[in-house]
């Protein structure tokens, strides 16, 4: 499987996990990596065709972001208004990104019991993520479980060492789409049942 990571960052550099994140993927030898703040430049202007071509060219499209007042760093938006365009990713003839996986890896300040009804923002993360999951339904990509990694404002280093364990885990989890992991289950309940038959 082919992975492709899209980092929407303003000061990669100087992140506290997105960094870690980013590095850790690109160091697989087996993940495109991309910078979209380094691509764009200043003007977030992207070559369309180029985006087009790399999405095309991977079965997995991750989305990398911090998460910003319940939404994604600009220059990811910039990018979706580009790239994702009319007759690419969606309307007529728009299927070209149908059949790919798609998947967000996002990191919060705050701690993970403020994202749920009641919490500090109301919300658990699945709802405040559904314009993603939308577009992923638009476009016809399967939408993954997210990895989310809460407490960033207070995490030690410790934790950030685990988080990129867990987050590489997460990506590189070829049965992420229940789909894939339900298909496999039947697969061997069925060779489960003819070793019996035969035995039988």
């Amino acid at each position: 499987m082919k992975t492709l990571v899209l980092t929407a960052h303003p000061d990669l550099d100087n992140s506290r996990i997105n960094r870690l994140w980013f590095d850790a993927l690109s160091e697989t030898g087996e993940i495109t990596t991309r910078d979209l703040t380094a691509t764009g430049g200043e003007t977030m202007r992207f070559d369309v065709e180029a985006e087009q071509a790399l999405l095309l060219a991977h079965d997995r499209i991750v989305f990398q972001f911090p998460f910003y007042w319940y939404s994604a760093p600009p220059v990811l938006k910039a990018w979706m208004d580009q790239v994702l365009s009319f007759g690419f990713a969606y309307g007529p003839g728009g299927d070209r990104l149908a059949g790919r996986e798609f998947l967000i890896l996002v990191s919060t300040g705050g701690p993970a019991d403020s994202y749920h009804a009641g919490g500090y923002n109301s919300f658990s993360m699945d709802e405040l993520l559904k314009p993603y999951q939308q577009m992923a339904i638009l476009t016809g990509m399967t939408y993954l479980r997210p990895f989310v990694q809460h407490g960033l404002a207070v995490a030690e280093d410790a934790g950030l060492a685990e988080s990129v364990r867990s987050m590489l885990a997460h990506v590189t989890d070829p049965e992420l789409d229940p789909k894939v992991k339900h298909s496999r289950i039947l697969r061997e309940i069925e060779e489960q049942e003819k070793q019996v038959a035969s035995v039988a």
